[in-house]
């Protein structure tokens, strides 16, 4: 069970959840830049949450499946063509064997998408996961991003498989985006050494993506944040959305495939759920940054949990309907 990967892309990698318990050996966790589309991929086929799925940015990744599958792309939209047919996001798609699947490029609502399969992409595990960190050449298809020629493994799908074909999330529980949305962070362990004017720039001011960012950071442009200490620190651990702020006095939020410790001020950390929509920004993007407490950022993980149980409880009763019987289906 595998697919030919015909053309690359600008960026293909297989990404799951993560490498996780493994920092204090100075291994990164990778897995996904925007993990509620890869997870909301995943539920839509009846797959486990941290099955390993194509994470692509931008646009050009070409397929040909060499078994039938059922398909879903979940994140921004890359208008997917099916044997040149239109397939639309969200959706599950029975795919027959032998199919091209292709991908258009962006429609205007992110830039990563990520390609799921029914059992998931069958890379070997690498401490625990199938992440790709081509910085380290770890994990995914030989540490790297896919290239024309590359025949990718696939799981053995779970029973019932083909049944989830035509079931699309509806759009209320889907965690879409909009260009506008603020990026919700709170005050960092190294806060006090901005003044409280470099904390007013910081959540007020309008930054840009620039044109140097990556999967270990997200540098963005504009007005410098005055400090009242020096910008290094003993270096200590770095979390998941940590900005930090080096000498030039401009910020880094720190994505997934960041360090495992920094010597730079932290003056803020981004919430898990606004460093999935930053990811979907592009250079020259404009971020705005609010203020928000640890139990507004974990209400909304909240929120994105409870819609997830009920896509998987809408999915159970579609794919249970009694009209949908396939061929050699296990029951």
């Amino acid at each position: 069970m595998s697919f030919t990967v015909e053309k690359p892309g600008v960026m293909t990698i297989v990404q799951d959840l993560g490498r996780w318990g493994h920092q204090s050996r100075g291994v990164t966790v990778s897995g996904p830049m925007d993990q509620f589309s890869l997870r909301t991929g995943n539920v839509l086929l009846g797959n486990d949450q941290n099955d390993a799925a194509l994470e692509i940015t931008l646009f050009g990744l070409e397929i040909v499946l060499n078994v039938e599958q059922c398909v879903v792309l979940a994140g921004a939209d890359l208008n997917m063509r099916i044997n040149g047919a239109p397939a639309p996001a969200w959706t599950v798609h029975r795919v027959p064997r032998g199919s091209r699947i292709a991908m258009g490029g962006m429609s205007g609502d992110g830039c990563r998408s990520y390609l799921c399969f029914s059992g998931g992409v069958g890379v070997p595990l690498v401490m625990g996961s199938r992440s790709t960190y081509t910085k380290a050449s770890l994990g995914g298809c030989e540490g790297r991003a896919l290239k024309s020629g590359d025949v990718v493994p696939l799981n053995e799908p779970r029973p019932l498989w083909r049944r989830c074909a035509g079931f699309a999330c509806p759009p209320e529980l889907r965690p879409t985006r909009v260009p506008s949305e603020m990026i919700s962070a709170m005050d960092g362990p190294q806060a006090d050494a901005f003044t409280q004017a470099g904390m007013e720039t910081f959540y007020g001011a309008t930054f840009t993506v620039s044109n140097d960012i990556d999967r270990m950071g997200y540098r963005l442009d504009g007005p410098e944040i005055e400090r009242c200490k020096s910008p290094d620190i003993v270096s200590d651990g770095i979390a998941h959305g940590a900005v930090q702020v080096p000498g030039h006095g401009r910020p880094i939020v720190m994505m997934s495939d960041r360090q495992t410790t920094g010597g730079y001020t932290k003056i803020a950390v981004v919430s898990t759920w606004s460093v999935a929509r930053l990811a979907q920004r592009m250079p020259g993007g404009e971020v705005r940054f609010r203020r928000v407490t640890e139990d507004e950022a974990v209400s909304r993980l909240a929120e994105f949990e409870r819609n997830l149980e009920t896509l998987d409880d809408m999915r159970a009763s579609y794919r249970s309907r009694a009209h949908w019987r396939f061929e050699g289906e296990v029951i």
